[in-house]
């Protein structure tokens, strides 16, 4: 059995990459030439995995672009998860986190019928709603800690005990994965001050890092600070940046320019830094 771990160990290595690939479909700003339906955004979809595959580490779905349309949405995203090679793991982007009933369901979804290889999770109602994703010892599972986006402060940061909120998130996710090694934490790249403290806290777990491009991340910053020994460690999402690098026809391979443009840069900080 391979674990998430693993796979993606392998997808970075072959691709010589740390760049996911967000897929967060919009019907309505589907290119030229697509139809602005579920069936457009699988089309769409597959033909981004196709043009980038060689070049990112994993891909990530954002699964209400997909729940909004209902059952059609809920069959393009399994078609496109299908669509993805296998050797490149999958992140589902749900932010799921709610009672260990219920949270049974969103790890069967997600894993069982999805085939998801990790998902995002919300660590707000502590262990019990967590547990459940944690039990599938070959998959993923990213807890957000300090994110990208503007209201971030208003829970993320507050002093709790000397220390912010998310230093405590970070500090219980080791005990997560202490007992179940499949653990990683979301980390804004927006949040330049705290990626290398949080290294600090957690040398070893992956990072999966959305705000470049479109929200305004510091890239150099964000890889230098967040980058682990081995020059790996981070997952930098990149979304709007690449699916919608073109509005024509060519959608596809300005998608793919993107994504070599990204991982060049991601590469020379990684050099830079490590020496990788």
């Amino acid at each position: 059995m391979t674990t998430f771990q693993e796979k993606l160990a392998n997808s970075v290595s072959q691709n010589d990459s740390l760049v996911c690939v967000g897929l967060d479909p919009i019907a309505e700003r589907l290119p030229t030439g697509i139809s602005r339906d579920a069936n457009g955004i699988f089309e769409f979809n597959q033909a981004i995995i196709e043009a980038t595959a060689d070049l990112a580490c994993c891909y990530k779905p954002n699964f209400p672009f997909y729940g909004a349309l209902g059952a059609k949405g809920f069959d393009a995203l399994q078609r496109t998860i299908a669509a993805v090679p296998d050797r490149v793991p999958v992140i589902l982007d749900c932010k799921v986190g709610d009672i260990e009933s219920t949270a049974e369901r969103w790890a069967h979804m997600a894993f069982d019928e999805l085939g998801a290889d990790a998902i995002v999770v919300n660590p707000y109602m502590g262990t019990d709603a967590i547990a459940p994703f944690l039990t599938y010892g070959d998959r993923g599972i990213f807890v957000i800690c300090h994110t990208s986006n503007p209201s971030a402060a208003d829970f993320q940061r507050l002093s709790v005990e000397g220390e912010p909120l998310y230093e405590h998130v970070v500090r219980k996710t080791l005990e997560w994965n202490g007992d179940h090694d499949n653990c990683g934490i979301v980390v804004g790249a927006t949040q330049v001050g705290s990626m290398a403290r949080l290294r600090e806290l957690a040398p070893d777990l992956p990072f999966l890092v959305p705000g470049i491009g479109s929200q305004g991340g510091d890239l150099q910053s964000a890889v230098g600070d967040g980058l682990r020994t081995d020059g790996a460690g981070l997952l930098v999402n990149a979304s709007r940046s690449i699916s919608f690098a073109s509005s024509e026809a060519d959608f596809a391979q300005a998608a793919r320019q993107a994504t070599i443009e990204l991982r060049g840069q991601i590469n020379a900080v990684r050099r830079t830094s490590v020496g990788v």
